[in-house]
């Protein structure tokens, strides 16, 4: 073998495995052995809430600004186990067409189906914005719904909706890193809901994995160009690729107007749909916006006494 050579010796023996002790002698049974032992239970993480969250396989951001969110909201709830988050990653492509985007409605239910099975949940979000918007909120909910009928379901389009609702915000300049045909379909969809988008702008990215490196000084400006608008009471930033939560802050500061983003406002619609609504900082005006808990979807009695034991 050559000197300074990384191969193993002709024999295949690794030299390291050559300098190995003899094993000892194996005994058949330990000299302890319990069994049963006493083992109490306390509440599971998430006792308060369990959000189940749908990622693009190609998405780089949404965990990364959820996880700080999901820590911000536990916190709010007294105890860092009272929320929870798990997340289970849908295949896609990276080219962001119409084509790429509906072509995972028949990989929902599956992948929902991923997410701790066969253990409640309080709601399942679906995280890609324009998918939903293609292939349709209604029948997002009803493929989450085949896997989790019991759950409440929201998507990036729906939960907009409803945050620009809560913010009484009417007139809406959007930003998207998507194509021209992708855009459109958005306005139109946008406005058939009862908004006005006076003002639209793009990075026209078709690659989800460029999209998620926009960088915060490109948001920071595209945001303020948009919002200035005098025609435009809000900004919308489509898109949970892209990564608006380290800037949403100054930018509303700098706007006098409400700026949301599909990861914001999906984050603040599964946490209101889960019951935790206590107001948070840091995450811009939507967050500090009183609001109503959704629906209650879970027993109490999913609570486990941590003084039971086998």
């Amino acid at each position: 073998m050559r000197e300074g050579s990384d191969q193993l010796p002709a024999t295949g023996v690794s030299p390291v495995s050559s300098l190995a002790r003899p094993r000892a002698a194996v005994s058949d049974a330990p000299r302890v052995d319990l069994r049963h032992m006493p083992c109490a239970f306390a509440n599971p993480i998430g006792w308060k809430a369990r959000i189940g969250l749908i990622v693009l396989a190609t998405d780089h951001t949404i965990e990364f600004e959820w996880r700080q969110l999901i820590d911000a909201a536990a916190l709010s709830q007294g105890a860092r186990d009272s929320v929870a988050l798990y997340a289970a990653r849908i295949l896609n492509e990276p080219t962001i067409t119409a084509e790429t985007l509906t072509a995972m409605e028949t990989r929902i239910a599956d992948t929902a189906d991923l997410l701790l099975p066969g253990m409640p949940f309080d709601v399942v979000a679906y995280g890609c914005t324009a998918a939903s918007m293609l292939i349709g909120p209604e029948r997002v909910r009803a493929r989450v719904q085949q896997a989790r009928p019991d759950a409440a379901v929201t998507d990036p389009l729906t939960a907009a909706t409803r945050a620009f609702e809560a913010l009484g915000v009417r007139r809406l300049a959007v930003l998207t890193p998507y194509a021209p045909s992708i855009n459109a379909e958005m306005r139109t969809t946008l406005q058939e809901y009862g908004w006005e988008i006076p003002v639209m702008g793009s990075f026209c990215i078709d690659d989800d994995n460029l999209a998620a490196r926009a960088s915060a000084r490109s948001l920071h400006d595209a945001v303020l160009e948009l919002g200035r608008s005098p025609e435009v009471d809000g900004v919308f930033v489509s898109c949970t690729s892209i990564r608006l939560a380290e800037v949403v802050e100054p930018l509303e500061q700098a706007l006098g107007k409400p700026v949301i983003s599909s990861n914001l406002a999906l984050g603040w619609d599964a946490l209101r749909l889960a019951g935790v609504v206590a107001p948070l900082d840091g995450f811009g005006r939507l967050f500090r916006h009183p609001r109503d808990a959704g629906p209650a979807k879970r027993e109490t009695a999913f609570r486990i006494n941590d003084l039971f034991t086998l």
